[in-house]
């Protein structure tokens, strides 16, 4: 894929189809801006790949043509004119179905589009569809399967933004997070994808399930785009990839190279090779209070998922899946008190922060524990995320290669809380110099 994929310098005056997919988010937005291009053409070339990709992928629970095509019509214009989107079945959308991953909520209809949802359409993204989530964005997953090999999962609960993305059926997209679910799917589908620091992305009209944890994480085939996502999502033009992030020999700031060891199934080798090529990264110590974070995560999720979903546990009970069935009853034995032991355990991990990251910047370690494993049944181990989730460190999930059974590759950077502008930029570097090294993951052709 081009990176920049600028339409005027391609062979043809009439941009081919392969062409048009060929394109990045915000040249797309530009040609549409330019009038080089129109909104309804890009959305006729991303149909048809949809049309002939979907039916075995199964990354939509509600695909939209007509309304795409509609919108489209009315020559969008705004920071996402013309792009092709989709958004996570557990956001809401005023003029798609919502239903949660869920055969609880068939076919149930918002009154209106959740905030993030409404920025998006504002800014002139085309709505290809909803997504497919696991259920309520919890352990069940959908029927979506990685474009990269169908017999593997392609991570969870952002299941279809991921899959979307990775087969080349959108640009852009909307996914959450509670532990691992943005991240870790980026990963096993070769794309991009950002946890914010908390409370900078509005989660209203976003499935609940966690007050402390929940995020809406923005998704992309590469990180520019994901810059200029993240700048509509937070309104902060500032961080649109023209500004923050241009085209060019993009600084490196320190980075320390964070493996936990501990894990026996972990295959760090992708990783470390990729973390090779980007100059002086020092290897960080991992401290023995970082393991006790993980605990504290489940007993923060725990208490606050299992008020989140008292209803659809008691009144949806005979609708929901065994998986869901288990994740509910696993959090029932949570408690208050468990509750406020793992808010303190956070806070007292917050005050060594500085410690933790060292003379660094910013940390690289997994994304996930490696290749996305075999099987539909499950999605994936977060272990490589619940720990930044519940400390509100903003992460990014960058495309590293692949590896050894073909497979996606991703490298997760973080940052310290509040820092997502530094992070988009370092992450971009980053990129620059892994394309530049040949270690990137391209959509797959399946």
């Amino acid at each position: 894929m081009n990176p920049e994929g600028d339409i005027m310098t391609m062979n043809s005056s009439k941009p081919s189809p392969a062409d048009i997919t060929s394109m990045s988010a915000r040249a797309i937005a530009k040609a549409v801006a330019a009038s080089t291009l129109t909104a309804e053409a890009v959305t006729e070339v991303w149909l048809d790949r949809i049309a002939a990709v979907e039916p075995s992928l199964h990354a939509f629970i509600h695909h939209a043509p007509e309304k795409a095509r509609a919108f489209a019509a009315v020559a969008p214009k705004g920071p996402l004119a013309g792009v092709p989107f989709g958004i996570k079945d557990v956001i809401e959308t005023r003029d798609m179905p919502t239903e949660y991953g869920s055969a609880a909520y068939p076919g149930w209809q918002p009154c209106r589009d959740a905030p993030v949802v409404h920025l998006a359409r504002q800014a002139g993204a085309v709505f290809m569809g909803k997504t497919v989530s696991t259920e309520f964005a919890t352990a069940s997953p959908g029927a979506t399967v990685n474009p990269f090999d169908p017999k593997r999962t392609p991570g969870g609960s952002s299941s279809g933004t991921a899959a979307a993305l990775g087969a080349g059926l959108i640009l852009l997209g909307l996914g959450t997070q509670t532990s691992g679910s943005t991240i870790r799917p980026a990963a096993y589908c070769g794309v991009a994808a950002i946890k914010p620091s908390p409370k900078l992305i509005e989660t209203f009209g976003v499935k609940p399930l966690s007050q402390t944890l929940d995020v809406v994480g923005p998704m992309a085939r590469d990180i520019r785009d994901l810059a200029l996502l993240v700048s509509v999502c937070m309104r902060r033009p500032e961080l649109a990839p023209d500004v923050l992030a241009p085209e060019g020999d993009l600084p490196l700031q320190p980075m320390g190279l964070f493996l936990p060891v501990h894990d026996p199934v972990a295959d760090f080798a992708p990783l470390e090779k990729a973390a090779s090529v980007l100059g002086s990264v020092t290897a960080q110590p991992v401290p023995e209070w970082f393991e006790a974070i993980g605990p504290a995560q489940d007993d923060v999720f725990g208490w606050e998922a299992s008020i989140a979903l008292a209803t659809d546990r008691d009144l949806h009970w005979d609708k929901l899946r065994p998986l869901t069935h288990e994740f509910m009853e696993r959090q029932a034995k949570s408690t208050f008190a468990g509750w406020q032991t793992g808010l303190a355990t956070r806070d007292a991990a917050l005050r060594n922060l500085a410690a933790l990251f060292g003379g660094a910047d910013f940390l690289i370690t997994p994304a996930a524990p490696g290749e996305a494993p075999l099987g539909l049944e499950r999605t994936g181990p977060a272990t490589y995320n619940i720990r930044w989730t519940l400390l509100g460190c903003p992460s990014v999930t960058i495309p590293a290669g692949f590896g050894p059974a073909g497979m996606p590759i991703g490298l997760q950077l973080v940052a310290r809380p509040g820092e997502d502008a530094a992070l988009l930029r370092q992450a971009a570097a980053v990129e620059d110099r892994l394309r530049a090294a040949g270690i990137e993951a391209r959509p797959s052709e399946a």
